[in-house]
């Protein structure tokens, strides 16, 4: 044991968890960000033990050990005594306001998703607190090319899609919501009882992310419709919708850009990232378009 936490007696504030509490004498905890570094109160990073709690290491596992203790840089120690070590729990947490730490998981599953490295756990402990919400798990759904397309979540509940959705955006960067939202009357289990992370269906077209339709206006905005239409295979694509919500990736822009210029518009790709809506980026297209004219 390593942390403690005292209730209060009215138990209702706890509906969105137990904070994990403090650490208990002679034990230190950190919360590291992927260069080691503490980070400030409210910011999510990786959960780190130090103290005499800590052992030497895994018998006869060398390269766990490695991966797993290392050198305590925020420890001092007298003259003469062992260097102090911490260990890295691969849990996900961060700092409360009341010195408490607040724990979102696990890291095992970190991916990238157009350039950003995204902690799964963070993205489920976030949705988790939505209410209807009773289980959830996310994962990041891949093309045949082998890149990851989209972050779908699949959850256990009442609540409605739109909400989650909405709930997403509210506390998650947006490069963190999932595209997709399916609801499931069970998470699908392995013989051993771990989530079957394969058995996992894959989304149906009405479970992605549509805003609400409006009909493109306007020359370029009814060829990027047509071409987003052909490339991310949506029969309908309206003017509020953005090209990553429906299922678009680095690659495909790269394509869009292509059939783009073939239809005599041209853009550079860094435009597609920094205004994915249909209407914005069809606004930023023109605004090209009249400076090279």
């Amino acid at each position: 044991m390593v942390v403690w936490h005292g209730l209060e007696a009215e138990l209702g504030g706890y509906a969105q968890g137990v904070p994990l509490g403090r650490p208990v004498r002679n034990t230190r905890l950190y919360v590291l960000d992927e260069h080691r570094a503490p980070v400030p109160i409210g910011v999510v990073g990786e959960i780190w033990i130090g103290g005499r709690c800590v052992g030497a290491g895994y018998l006869n596992q060398p390269e766990l050990t490695d991966e797993r203790f290392m050198a305590d840089p925020f420890a001092t120690v007298a003259e003469g005594e062992a260097p102090a070590r911490m260990y890295r729990t691969g849990d996900l947490g961060r700092w409360l306001s009341d010195g408490t730490i607040e724990y979102l998981g696990r890291n095992d599953f970190q991916v990238k998703v157009r350039g950003f490295r995204i902690e799964l756990g963070e993205i489920e402990a976030h949705l988790a607190q939505c209410e209807g919400v009773s289980d959830v798990v996310v994962i990041a759904r891949e093309s045949g090319d082998g890149e990851a397309k989209h972050l779908v979540a699949y959850y256990v509940g009442e609540a409605a899609a739109d909400a989650l959705r909405a709930h997403a955006g509210d506390g998650l960067p947006s490069y963190m919501v999932p595209s997709a939202f399916v609801r499931l009357e069970r998470l699908p289990l392995t013989p051993n009882g771990k989530l079957d992370r394969a058995a996992l269906p894959a989304p149906e077209g009405d479970a992605f992310v549509r805003r609400g339709y409006e009909a493109p206006q306007g020359e370029v905005e009814q060829t990027l419709a047509r071409l987003w239409s052909e490339l991310l295979g949506v029969e309908q694509v309206g003017r509020h919708d953005n090209f990553f919500e429906l299922g678009g990736h680095s690659l495909l822009a790269i394509t869009l850009i292509e059939r783009m210029r073939a239809a005599g518009l041209h853009v550079d790709v860094g435009t597609l990232f920094s205004s994915p809506i249909l209407a914005d980026f069809a606004a930023a297209t023109t605004e090209i378009e009249e400076i090279l004219l």
